[in-house]
């Protein structure tokens, strides 16, 4: 694979980078260390504009090539998760139930070496802006970025993400044209009954046992009221009632999360969730209260940047490792928010360590540092490709 041999020299500083990142890790709008490390080493590279605190926590680094107008944006995400490490390396997080299993510190590193390496070649003619996002995992970053105005002070004509993906083997890469990370939704469903002696459940009105049915209710609105051609996902991923084994509750509470594609499904689902919960409850003789929250927008890459950033990975690796059709995938991801506001796309890189690697948000997880080299080839020939040099 022609991984750019200016950055094949780097590759140990690469790695000692990560793994600081990965032994100090920090939650979302936390990457306070995250973020001054970031615009440290942007600093010394010699990137020429230095921007931080950008949606709380977020940088943005400004590298110019030649004497073109054309402007791009690379984005990477800093944040780690609420998770106590498990992998048992030298470089393991030394923060207590906090770690980097999603693997942002890989790619805050890759961003930084792609960084480098534009600032010291200039083989381009125009404008990057490397965004490191702060709060990816759940707390909307890319949108506190967009609020904060990141595209009015650092105007893009397009913009590229990418994320490591352990299922796929090192040396490849995957891109979706249109739909690639589904819509990610939350919703909290309140049962309210009578409590009495479980012994004697006429006495009551039984929140568990209308909880129970309006779980089951709810999966018929995916199976048998969405088209099967279509893709969604509903799940309930909590239920709670109660403390005692002799009593029947007041109350049940039932939460979850609903993935979608289209808006029209998931406005759909939306009202149909609220229907069936609070249907089955009323044919009971009790009441419900539904909390419906909308999250992440689904991730939909451009068609032409697909294409784009489909080429940019086969200079690396080669066309036949380049897959240009895989499946979409039912987890979210919040550069759809920029992805809604400038044309780009979004890119999955082999990490795969062997047929059992730790999937993603796993206590077991660690980022492979053998991927790195690619990642930033991968932004040095996307850049190099968007921006060509004249002659």
């Amino acid at each position: 694979m022609p991984i750019v041999n200016r950055i094949a020299e780097y590759s140990d500083t690469l790695t000692t980078w990560r793994r600081h990142l990965h032994s100090n890790p920090e939650l979302g709008y936390e990457e306070v260390e995250t973020a001054a490390f970031v615009a440290a080493r942007l600093r010394e590279m010699g990137v020429d504009e230095v921007h931080e605190g950008i949606g709380r926590t977020g940088v943005v680094g400004v590298v110019r090539g030649g004497s073109g107008s054309r402007r791009i944006g690379l984005r990477a995400d800093m944040d780690a998760l609420p998770i106590q490490e498990a992998t048992g390396v030298a470089h393991a997080s030394t923060r207590p139930g906090k770690m980097h299993a999603c693997g942002h510190d890989g790619h805050t590193t890759m961003l930084l070496g792609a960084a480098r390496y534009l600032a010291e070649t200039r083989n381009f003619d125009g404008t990057v802006c490397l965004v490191f996002q702060p709060a990816e995992e759940g707390r909307a970053g890319a949108r506190a970025m967009l609020e904060d105005g990141l595209l009015e002070r650092f105007p893009v004509e397009e913009i590229y993400g990418l994320h490591n993906w352990p299922s796929l083997p090192v040396g490849e890469f995957a891109m979706c044209t249109g739909p690639a990370m589904a819509a990610s939704d939350e919703f909290r469903i309140t049962i309210k009954g009578r409590g009495c002696h479980a012994a004697m459940p006429n006495l009551g009105l039984d929140p568990v046992f209308v909880g129970a049915q309006i779980v089951l209710g709810l999966q018929g609105i995916v199976s048998r009221e969405t088209d099967p051609v279509d893709n969604a996902v509903l799940s309930v991923t909590r239920f709670h009632a109660g403390q005692a084994f002799n009593v029947v509750p007041e109350t049940a509470e039932l939460v979850g999360t609903v993935r979608t594609f289209k808006t029209e499904t998931r406005d759909r689902i939306e009202r149909r969730l609220g229907e069936v919960a609070q249907g089955i409850a009323r044919s009971f003789g009790l009441d419900a209260d539904i909390a419906y929250r909308r999250g992440y927008p689904p991730t939909v890459n451009h068609a032409r940047e697909a294409e784009m950033g489909a080429d940019a990975a086969a200079l690396v690796v080669g066309e036949e490792r380049v897959d240009r059709t895989p499946r979409p995938v039912m987890g979210a991801e919040d550069f759809a928010f920029m992805l809604e506001a400038v044309p780009g796309s979004y890119i999955w890189m082999g990490t795969a360590t062997g047929p059992d690697s730790p999937p993603l948000h796993s206590a077991h997880y660690d980022f492979n540092d053998e991927a790195l080299p690619l990642g930033v080839s991968y932004w040095a020939k996307l850049v190099e490709s968007r921006l060509p040099r004249a002659g």
